[in-house]
């Protein structure tokens, strides 16, 4: 049986193009196109069928990518979403990560790259190819599996793993930003990451924090 799939994209020949890909797809069947989060929002109410992955452009009008990831966490949290999008900038990435992304794939890859995404996203939970770990694998795979972590760490990376800045987590703390900032350059060292997308990541897989 295959599964269920949405689209999101403002462009509708890409969109058109992407359902024609996962139609071809053994496991998977496009549902349906929506053109922004409001209208895939709105279908989702009036639909009996529901999508078991939506894979979401990032930049839309009226209801964006980040803005719309988040609604489905809080509304549908069963469906999984794939961020497909044009843009590879970090901090762009950490805000999908961030609203509950389970993969980012870059719109330039291969269709079998697609396929094996959509299947591991279903199977496993997650998904990014190697254009996007260049940015975040890389933390993953280097961290020492057996770090020790002090409590007020965990607490700094719960904080960190948040839309706070350094200094709204100095606060919250009660302690100040250069603390936060040892906190930060300790917990880098320790769990070999470069990053902050790559401190979200570690916390993800460790059950730190759940997107």
């Amino acid at each position: 049986m295959k599964q269920p799939v949405a689209i999101v994209d403002d462009h509708i020949l890409l969109s058109q193009a992407i359902s024609g890909l996962v139609n071809s797809f053994y496991n998977f069947k496009t549902l349906y196109t929506c053109k922004n989060g409001q209208e895939l929002l709105l279908k989702l109410k009036s639909h009996d069928e529901q999508p078991v992955i939506v894979l979401m452009d990032v930049n839309m009008p009226i209801l964006n990518g980040v803005d719309t990831t988040k609604a489905l966490k809080e509304k549908h949290p069963n469906i999984k979403v794939l961020a497909l999008s044009v843009e590879e900038n970090e901090s762009t990435i950490l805000d999908m990560i961030r609203a509950g992304a389970k993969g980012y794939l870059m719109k330039d890859i291969e269709k079998n790259i697609l396929e094996k995404a959509l299947n591991e996203v279903l199977e496993k939970g997650f998904y990014h190819t190697n254009t996007v770990t260049e940015i975040l694998l890389d933390a993953i795979n280097q961290k020492p599996q057996n770090a020790q972590l002090k409590e007020r760490e965990i607490e700094f990376i719960k904080l960190a793993c948040t839309e706070k800045n350094y200094k709204e987590i100095a606060s919250e703390m009660f302690v100040s930003p250069k603390t936060i900032e040892g906190y930060r350059d300790s917990i880098y060292n320790k769990l070999q990451i470069k990053n902050r997308i790559g401190l979200i990541l570690y916390a993800i897989k460790n059950d730190i924090f759940t997107p």
